[in-house]
C-alpha cells in the first residue's frame, strides 16, 4: 500500500468531494480560498455580507478592474507535452452545489484547480426526518462562490476571457417548486435524504402492486422516499400554495440543476432545462427513452397540462444551458450539467463499461458503468443515466448503490453526540482503539438505502458493553459505510456478472487513511484514491469542456488527475473480512421492523 500521511476527513462539506487537508496541495490558491478550509460562518446573514463585499477586489489597495493596476499574467507552466502547455492556458469554471455547501472551482485545461471558493449554507430540519433548504439561499451561495473565486483568479493575474465555459453539478433528487410566471419559490426545497414521505411511499407501493406495474423497469428506481416524484406529490397534498399554483397551471417543478439554471439565466424560461442524469432521478422519466413518460405521470396523479417540467437535454451542450446574466461572469456560457454522482464518475474518467467509483459524502454513492444499455437490477440497486454527452454519442448507463448516511454519520458524532470537535477528528478518535470492540453501528437515520431498502429501520448500535469506549463507536461509524459498500459491490457482481478488481474513491471520508484501509479490508480489493479529490466539480468541468471543444474524445483525458494516487490494499485475510461482514448482516436484520404502523402513525 502506498503510504499516505493524513487521516483527516475535512469538515467543510461532508456531502461532497473534498480535498484532504495536507495531501492535496494547490499552491496557487491562497489559504483563505482553499476548498479544504472550513467556513465557520454559514447562513443567510453571512451570505448577505459576502454578496455585498467589494467587487472587484483590491490588491495592495489598488482596484483590479478596468485596467487601473493589474498583476502580470502568470508564466506558462512547464509540462511534458506541448498539448499540456496549450491546455494550461484555458480555464473552465465549475459550480458544485452540494447538500451542505456550494463551491465554485476554476480548473485549467489539464484538470488542475487554480482558484476556488466555498460557502456552507443553513440546513433546515423542521421536524424529525424532514430536511429542507432555502432555495433563494442556494442561488445566493452560488453567486457568492463565483464572485470570490473569480476575484482570486484575477488577483493571480488571469483574465476572465480565458474561462471558456462553466459547468454545473448538483445534489440530486432534491425537489424545488416555484411559480412559473413570477419565478418565486412556493416552498423550501425538500432535500434528497428527507423521509417525510414514508406513509405515501407505502400507499404508492400498494398502488403499483394493484395496477400490475413495474416502475423499477421503467425508471430504474424502486419506490422509496429517495426520488423527487414522491416529494412533489407530498407538496401537492400538504402545501396549499403548491396545490393552488398547480390547479392554475403555474407550477414549475425541477431538481436543483433546473432551479439554478433558470435563475442564472435571469429566469428566462427558454432555459428551463434539466440534464439527462438529473431527469433520471425523478421517476417521471422513462430510462429507456430518456423522455417524460405519460404512464409514470399518470401513476403519480399528475396532469402535464397543469405542471411545468424542465426540458431534458444532454449533459454536455454548448447552447442548451444559456449564459450567466449577472456578476463577474456575465455573458459566460454554461455548457455542461451533471448530477453530482454522475459528475464524480466522469471526473474519475469512468468511461469504459466495468469501471466504478465510490463517493463518500453526506451519503455514499457507488456507480458502475454498464455501457449504452440500462441494466435493471434484481438485487436492490438503482439503474441510472451515468452521463449523456450528446452529439453522436448515446447516453451511458450505470448501476448505482446509494447509502443514505456516510459523512452525515460523522457529523452526527460531532454535532449530536459531542464525540469530536471537528469532522476530521473522527479518524484520530477511531485510531485510539485497535478494533470496534464488538460494536456495530447501523446508521439507518433515514432507513437503509441500497441494497436493502428498509424504510422502517432506525439507527441502532449493537454490542455495547462496559468495555465500550468512544473510539469503538467512532470506528463502528466509519465501518458502517464500508460494510454497506461491500453489500453494494456484492449486488453489482450478481447483476453484472463481473467482479470489480479495484475501486476508485473520492469524497470527504476518503481523506481518512483509516477508513480507506478498512474499506480495502472489507471488500478484499484495492482502493484507489486520487491526490486531487475535487472529482465531482472536475466532472462538470469536463462536460462543459467537451461542449466547447477543449476536448473532443475521452482518450484526451487519460492523463488528467492520475498523478500521486494512493492505493490501499487489503491487509487482513478473506476469512476475517467475511466474519466481520456476517456480524454486520446480522445487525441489519435485527434493526429491520423497528417501527410498526401502530406505534409510528405520526412517523409515517
Amino acid at each position: 500500500m502506498s503510504k499516505a500521511t493524513d487521516n483527516n476527513i475535512p469538515s467543510q462539506d461532508a456531502g461532497r468531494v473534498g480535498a484532504a487537508k495536507d495531501d492535496v496541495p494547490v499552491p496557487t490558491v491562497p489559504a483563505e480560498h482553499d476548498t479544504a478550509s472550513v467556513m465557520k460562518s454559514a447562513g443567510s446573514s453571512t451570505l448577505r455580507a459576502e454578496q455585498h463585499a467589494e467587487y472587484p477586489p483590491k490588491v495592495d489597495g489598488q482596484p483590479q478592474a478596468n485596467g487601473v493596476i493589474k498583476p502580470s499574467r502568470p508564466g506558462l507552466p512547464r509540462f511534458t507535452t506541448s498539448k499540456e502547455n496549450v491546455l494550461a492556458q484555458f480555464f473552465i469554471g465549475s459550480i458544485d452545489q452540494g447538500t451542505t455547501s456550494t463551491r465554485f472551482i476554476i480548473f485549467d485545461g489539464t484538470g488542475q484547480p487554480v482558484a476556488s471558493h466555498q460557502h456552507e449554507f443553513k440546513q433546515h430540519y423542521p421536524q424529525s426526518g424532514w430536511h429542507e433548504h432555502d432555495p433563494k439561499e442556494l442561488i445566493a451561495s452560488v453567486e457568492v462562490c463565483v464572485k470570490k473565486a473569480v476575484a482570486t483568479f484575477q488577483a493571480m493575474g488571469h483574465d476572465i476571457e480565458d474561462i471558456k465555459a462553466v459547468g454545473l453539478t448538483n445534489q440530486r433528487e432534491t425537489t424545488c417548486v416555484w411559480n412559473v410566471e413570477t419565478g418565486e419559490p412556493l416552498y423550501n426545497t425538500i432535500a434528497w435524504p428527507d423521509t417525510r414521505t414514508k406513509g405515501l411511499v407505502r400507499d404508492l407501493k400498494q398502488k403499483e402492486k394493484d395496477m400490475g406495474l413495474d416502475l423499477t423497469y421503467l425508471t430504474g428506481l424502486p419506490l422509496s422516499t429517495y426520488p423527487s416524484s414522491v416529494k412533489l406529490v407530498w407538496l401537492l397534498q400538504h402545501v396549499p400554495a403548491v396545490k393552488e399554483a398547480y390547479e392554475a397551471g403555474k407550477l414549475a417543478f425541477g431538481t436543483v440543476d433546473a432551479w439554478l439554471l433558470y435563475n442564472l439565466n435571469g429566469k428566462n424560461r427558454d432555459y428551463f432545462v434539466t440534464d439527462s442524469t438529473n431527469a433520471s432521478r425523478t421517476m417521471f422519466t422513462n430510462l429507456h427513452t430518456v423522455k417524460y413518460d405519460d404512464k409514470l405521470l399518470d401513476f403519480f396523479g399528475l396532469d402535464k397540462t397543469k405542471l411545468h417540467l424542465p426540458r431534458i437535454v444532454p449533459s454536455s451542450d454548448a447552447d442548451a444551458y444559456g449564459k450567466i446574466v449577472s456578476g463577474p461572469l456575465t455573458g459566460m456560457k454554461i455548457a455542461g450539467c451533471l448530477g453530482d454522482q454522475s459528475a464524480a464518475l466522469v471526473g474519475q474518467q469512468g468511461f469504459t463499461p466495468g469501471s466504478a467509483k465510490n463517493t463518500y459524502g453526506t451519503g455514499c454513492f457507488l456507480l458502475y458503468n454498464v455501457g449504452e444499455e440500462p441494466v435493471i437490477s434484481s438485487h436492490g440497486l438503482l439503474a441510472t443515466i451515468a452521463y449523456d454527452f450528446g452529439r453522436h454519442r448515446k447516453p451511458v448507463y450505470a448501476l448505482e448503490g446509494s447509502i443514505a448516511v456516510a459523512g452525515s454519520g460523522v457529523k452526527f458524532m460531532m454535532n449530536n453526540m459531542g464525540f469530536i470537535t471537528h469532522s476530521h477528528k473522527i479518524s484520530e478518535l477511531a485510531a485510539t482503539v485497535e478494533d470496534n470492540g464488538g460494536c456495530v453501528f447501523v446508521t439507518a437515520f433515514s432507513g437503509l438505502f441500497a441494497p436493502y431498502w428498509i424504510d422502517d429501520a432506525k439507527g441502532t448500535i449493537f454490542g455495547i458493553t462496559q468495555h465500550t469506549q468512544r473510539g469503538h463507536i467512532a470506528r463502528a461509524t466509519l465501518e458502517a459505510v464500508c460494510f454497506q459498500t461491500k453489500a453494494i459491490l456484492d449486488a453489482m457482481e450478481k447483476d453484472s456478472g463481473h467482479k470489480l478488481h479495484q475501486l476508485a474513491v473520492d469524497g470527504g471520508m476518503s481523506n481518512s487513511n483509516l477508513c480507506m484501509q478498512t474499506q480495502a479490508n472489507i471488500i478484499g480489493i484495492p482502493v484507489d484514491r486520487p491526490a486531487m479529490r475535487e472529482t465531482t466539480a472536475l466532472g462538470a468541468a469536463i462536460a462543459a469542456g467537451f461542449a466547447v471543444d477543449i476536448w473532443k474524445e475521452f482518450d484526451e483525458l487519460k492523463a488528467i488527475n492520475q498523478k500521486d494516487r494512493t492505493i490501499f490494499t487489503p491487509d487482513i485475510g478473506p476469512e476475517e473480512s467475511a466474519k466481520m461482514f456476517r456480524k454486520w448482516s446480522r445487525a441489519v436484520e435485527m434493526c429491520r421492523g423497528w417501527l410498526d404502523p401502530e406505534e409510528s402513525a405520526d412517523d409515517f
